[in-house]
């Protein structure tokens, strides 16, 4: 690993985010461990080892004497993933969702505050999002001075500086001051992220995406939307608005951008509503759902089948169109059906290949509704990981 720097402050900073990096991806580690990794001397080792225990952020385990072994022990360090917590937060439509995660990505927590309509006041909104912190902090054991980033997940193009792009005014609903919010109550760093780029976030690091490097992740509840990452890196494009589709209504055979929840609903409904079919659907008695679409047509009712393959036709015709600019290896379908709507994968990978030579390879996410939350964890430890020696931990 070669490490460069200008000034001595910046060479012991440098050496300090190079160990740090090693003791985050690995176990326990001995001075010897730490110079294979970095190619460090041993006095530098050492030395920085005891800055990163002063500083809080590291621990020193007791060492463990061989019977061979002559002379002192080897001393044995530890990224402690305690020093501090960060917060994840999904502000959606219908309800904000909080968890607290350790400095591993470990979930200690979590808590639900439903909203009321989406135009209730902002105070009422915000005050949803202090509540969802609160219960989450409070069942994690810990006070909010332990928190050292929150990352949030909004339904909006957010810019490469985190930013809420005006340019249309339905945007602006989601801008309702949560960064300065919550940087004024609690003094956190908070950092924006657009839901479907964190759910890209989520299925790279820990779901069906891990590994993948050009990954397509569509959010298709309500809307549909989709967090695309090159290489391995997010695209955000000029404004924010990669991914954001909204226009599909110029796409032959979509119309609209509607998401697998809203179709199934909204399509079952019609049906219903016409009363001139026999089908398990008419038996809900009004409570339809997607899950309830999907599973009449694993059973095999008919009607259910043909929305089924409706929906699987819609969607492999905008996948097939993301994939003819992007090019991914792997289109993931997360969000609350992601479970439910495997069902479709069958009738849509037949439909998808009948558009375009060689389609990507399409999954649903193991994640379900908690995906946008780890992707906006997985901000949030992006950010410690790379201010660590900024950030002062709070345990």
């Amino acid at each position: 690993m070669e490490l460069t720097a200008n000034t001595p402050q910046q060479l012991r900073q440098t050496n300090m985010s190079a160990i740090l990096g090693v003791m985050r991806r690995s176990g326990a580690v001995t001075g010897t461990d730490l110079i294979e990794a970095t190619g460090l001397a041993r006095a530098t080792v050492i030395a920085v080892c005891d800055d990163l225990i002063q500083a809080g952020w590291v621990r020193e385990l007791p060492a463990q004497r061989t019977a061979v072994q002559k002379g002192r022990p080897a001393r044995v360090f530890e990224f402690d993933a305690t020093a501090g917590v960060v917060v994840g937060l999904d502000f959606g439509v219908a309800k904000t969702t909080a968890l607290v995660a350790d400095l591993r990505g470990s979930i200690l927590a979590k808590a639900t505050e439903s909203l009321g309509e989406f135009t209730a006041p902002d105070a009422e909104r915000l005050a949803s999002i202090d509540k969802a912190i609160a219960t989450a902090l409070a069942s994690a054991g810990v006070t909010h001075e332990a928190v050292l980033v929150a990352g949030v997940g909004i339904a909006a193009p957010v810019d490469r500086a985190g930013k809420i792009p005006h340019s249309q005014p339905f945007w602006e609903n989601f801008d309702i001051g949560i960064q300065e919010n919550l940087r004024d109550r609690y003094g956190w760093p908070v950092l924006l992220g657009n839901d479907a780029n964190l759910a890209a976030m989520a299925e790279r690091w820990m779901g069906v995406g891990v590994g993948t490097e050009d990954l397509a992740v569509m959010l298709a509840g309500e809307r549909i939307g989709f967090g695309l990452m090159e290489s391995g890196r997010l695209l955000h494009g000029a404004a924010g608005r990669s991914g954001e589709v909204g226009l599909l209504h110029l796409v032959d055979g979509v119309g609209t951008p509607e998401g697998i929840a809203m179709l199934a609903r909204d399509m079952a409904l019609a049906v219903v509503a016409k009363g001139s079919a026999a089908t398990v659907l008419s038996t809900l008695e009004g409570d339809i759902t997607a899950e309830a679409v999907f599973a009449a047509a694993a059973q095999g009712d008919a009607v259910a089948g043909r929305i089924l393959n409706d929906i699987a036709e819609r969607m492999a015709r905008v996948i097939a169109l993301i994939a003819t600019f992007v090019d991914p290896e792997l289109v993931v379908i997360g969000g609350a059906v992601a479970a439910s709507s495997a069902v479709l994968l069958p009738p849509l990978q037949v439909a998808l290949a009948g558009f375009m030579p060689n389609p990507p390879k399409v999954a649903v996410s193991t994640l379900g509704d908690a995906i946008v939350t780890l992707g906006a964890v997985r901000l949030a430890l992006d950010y410690v990981e790379k201010h660590a020696l900024e950030l002062v931990p709070g345990v």
